[in-house]
């Protein structure tokens, strides 16, 4: 292929705009770097076919231009991790965003009583909802749970001695860092409060904590590990023993959670997981998690606890600066109405419904995908389907495998990183997981809408 092949500007715009897409000036930069790349591939193997067509080199600069003009778009999550952060966590089912739709195209009771037509509280209804759920006897949510554990550590600036910090005890190992730089030794500086390490990175004893007590000494803090486990010659003190303890000498217990359900699992191993519930019943004053973990709802830091700590946490200042917006205590205040009844919970929240799935039922989903994929007995290609694992992600337990079932493709003349690339540059990017060199679709993470568009992608791939 030479230079004159390449399509002019005039041509890639007439195709954008026929495909739909943003063209002109608007995305002159993004069909240049096609084109670059095009030319530099040229000069680096001028004898080798850079495209078969001229239709292909439009479609890869349509991919381009789709790929940045918008910043967040919908995608095939075939990797098996159901909570994928970089994918945007928990997906909302579209019964709930239909249910909340109404009152966000309108004016809403955001902060209005109809009964008494005065001023009413915004989440009121959350509140509600989180107290039955859990049996806290108060509750409040602010917009992440970075959020939720600087303003529990915040609040604690009250308790001051002689200008002298209020000490929070944590164990060494739970000193973690998540996410983009979350650090807890930084959430706690910027809080105002002293840290006091106690015990060895993979051993603590209640006796560490007891050693470590001074007049200065305001709270405990039970930190969830997250991403990572420690293994082998392991010790580490339960909620139940730390609140106890403090409790004993006047102080209060946080249980940084990370991250909680209502829901008490089936699936093998999630099993073992508890409940908000379960886990208030240890004695925390506060306990504090994320919403769209596996609770399977929007970005939101959920608190629960004694309701004398959780009013002094609403009457900060802080707090206004960390309250949800409308839209997403709505969306929340949908997801946890969809707890109170488990007959449809499922369905209501993907998460639940993806997790609970057995591999025998995803089997059944790739078997009858195949069927429909309805591959020629001479094409080169390689469907089959494979056991393999899935992951929870989103920090929730990490090294916890979830028993599932995959769909692999392969083909002599393809490498997988080669399909990988076609696979994320199609209208609706499908993003996969590479294994020896061969595409895994893992069909837990696949939704129910998504199966016609995959049936689409996979045999335009296999007919081309």
């Amino acid at each position: 292929m030479s230079y004159q092949n390449l399509p002019s500007i005039t041509e890639c715009d007439a195709f954008l705009k026929e495909q739909k897409l943003p063209h002109g000036k608007a995305v002159r930069e993004q069909v240049n770097i096609v084109l670059d790349q095009l030319r530099s591939e040229i000069s680096k193997n001028p004898h080798k076919a850079v495209s078969t067509a001229n239709a292909e080199i439009l479609e890869r600069v349509a991919a381009q231009v789709r790929n940045q003009s918008q910043t967040t778009q919908r995608v095939i999550n075939a990797t098996g991790v159901v909570v994928h952060t970089n994918l945007g966590r928990a997906p909302l089912s579209e019964v709930l965003l239909r249910k909340v739709l109404p009152g966000m195209s309108s004016y809403s009771t955001l902060e209005f009583d109809l009964s008494t037509g005065k001023r009413g509280s915004r989440d009121a209804k959350i509140r509600k909802l989180l107290r039955t759920l859990s049996g806290a006897e108060d509750a409040m949510v602010v917009n992440n749970n970075a959020a939720a554990v600087f303003l529990m550590l915040k609040a604690l600036n009250g308790n001051e001695t002689e200008n002298k910090k209020p000490e929070v005890i944590v164990s060494r190992g739970e000193l973690v860092e998540i996410g983009g730089s979350f650090r807890i030794p930084d959430i706690m500086r910027e809080a105002g409060v002293k840290l006091v390490e106690v015990g060895t990175t993979n051993r603590c004893r209640l006796a560490d904590y007891e050693q470590a007590l001074t007049e200065n000494t305001a709270a405990l803090l039970k930190v969830h590990p997250s991403n990572y486990e420690i293994q082998g010659f392991t010790e580490e003190v339960s909620v139940e023993k730390m609140a106890q303890l403090a409790h004993s000498k006047g102080l209060l217990c946080f249980h940084d959670w990370g991250s909680g359900s209502f829901y008490k699992f089936r699936q093998r191993g999630l099993s073992e997981y508890s409940t908000a519930e379960q886990e208030l019943s240890a004695g925390p004053d506060l306990l504090a998690f994320s919403g769209d973990k596996l609770l399977g709802g929007i970005q939101a830091g959920v608190l629960l606890g004694k309701a004398e700590n959780i009013q002094k946490l609403r009457q900060h200042a802080l707090y206004r600066a960390l309250r949800l917006d409308k839209v997403t205590l709505a969306l929340f205040e949908a997801t946890l109405e969809a707890y109170l009844d488990l007959k449809t919970l499922a369905e209501n929240v993907p998460t639940v419904g993806l997790l609970e799935l057995t591999r025998e039922e995803i089997r059944e989903q790739v078997n009858d995908f195949l069927k429909l994929l309805n591959l020629a007995d001479n094409t080169a290609w390689t469907c089959e389907l494979r056991e393999t694992e899935s992951r929870t992600g989103g920090g929730a337990l990490p090294e916890l495998p979830i028993e599932s079932a995959a769909l692999v493709l392969s083909h002599p003349e393809k490498s997988a990183n080669e399909l990988q690339n076609w696979f994320r540059s199609q209208a609706v990017p499908v993003i996969v997981r590479i294994h020896e060199d061969q595409i895994w679709l893992d069909f837990r993470t696949i939704l129910p809408q998504d199966k016609e568009v995959l049936l689409r992608v996979l045999s335009l791939l296999i007919s081309s």
